[in-house]
């Protein structure tokens, strides 16, 4: 889930270590073992956050295909990159933006301020839920939100796109809290602090994996 690789590339990658294995078998790790580590990793964020006041969100949603279908992945990130929450639908309407933000907010708690695109959904959402004065709106401001769709679309290239919306949406939940896990902003940090944050991170997850 960390790297923008095909199942048989994984396959192929532990034949050269002396572990021969299908590709298949790869599938079916990391559908057993996946949604655990990210619940786990999901579940520490959370936890520190809740009580942090500035919590800012950005919201922002990208269209992907499943079966030449045009369907809709919500994205919910905060202020340092880190994403919340993942959610496909097959419209993006009041209706798709109001499911969006109540398991957003159920399971994340609440947001000073929120930031969104000019998608009319939004605020039509955001008022049946009382959060309207919540809402940033502006050019440029969503930009973080946007760039959080790169790594899936990477990892969504190389596996030739998705066949089911439940398929699709236990792969973006699953890697956007693994992404989340291994981000650790090296373009912002001097060489050691990275590599001090990458220790910690891979030692972690032996011990998510342990």
């Amino acid at each position: 889930m960390r790297f923008p690789l095909s199942l048989r590339n994984v396959e192929d990658l532990l034949f050269e270590r002396g572990i021969d294995v299908c590709h298949e078998t790869v599938r079916f790790w990391w559908n057993r073992f996946g949604p655990l580590f990210a619940a786990d990793i999901r579940h520490q964020r959370v936890s520190r956050m809740k009580g942090f006041r500035h919590w800012r969100w950005h919201l922002d949603e990208v269209f992907v295909k499943i079966n030449g279908e045009t369907h809709y992945l919500w994205r919910a990130v905060d202020h340092e990159g880190e994403i919340l929450e993942s959610y496909v639908t097959k419209k993006r309407d009041k209706s798709a933006a109001l499911r969006f933000f109540k398991k957003t907010l159920r399971r994340n708690g609440k947001a000073e301020k929120i930031v969104t695109d000019g998608l009319k959904s939004y605020p039509a959402a955001m008022k049946d839920l009382g959060v309207e004065e919540r809402r940033e709106m502006g050019r440029w401001l969503n930009n973080r939100a946007e760039n959080s769709h790169l790594p899936f679309r990477r990892k969504e290239r190389v596996m030739l796109r998705f066949r089911q919306m439940k398929s699709l949406q236990k792969f973006a939940s699953v890697h956007a809290n693994v992404h989340n896990h291994f981000n650790q902003d090296r373009h912002l940090v001097d060489r050691q602090t990275y590599k001090a944050a990458r220790s910690a991170a891979l030692a972690e997850w032996q011990n998510l994996a342990a």
